[in-house]
């Protein structure tokens, strides 16, 4: 059984044909939602600036969002503390 689904996404004012798995339509409409959100914001805030520096900057503030999240969810420092520590209680174990 096929589980894609063709969906016509509506988002920035313009309709993007696309072909997703069928469990993941509800996140990529509300993905939409949220570009459109901030498009309407920023056209808002910034009614002289151009579409194309709006759609930059909606971009760069997804990314940089994406990017803090990346960073908060880095568990790295406290694998390799937890190694270090492992290490110790290993050689600690060791010892006669």
């Amino acid at each position: 059984m096929n589980d894609k689904i063709k969906i016509n996404l509506q988002m920035a004012g313009a309709s993007y044909p696309l072909t997703i798995n069928r469990e993941d339509e509800q996140m990529v409409r509300e993905a939409a939602k949220q570009v459109d959100l901030r498009l309407n914001a920023y056209r808002e805030h910034y009614q002289s600036v151009s579409a194309e520096r709006i759609i930059a900057m909606v971009a760069y503030q997804f990314s940089l969002e994406n990017l803090q999240q990346k960073q908060r969810n880095d568990t790295e420092p406290y694998t390799t503390k937890i190694k270090e520590l492992t290490k110790v209680l290993e050689d600690y174990f060791k010892e006669p």
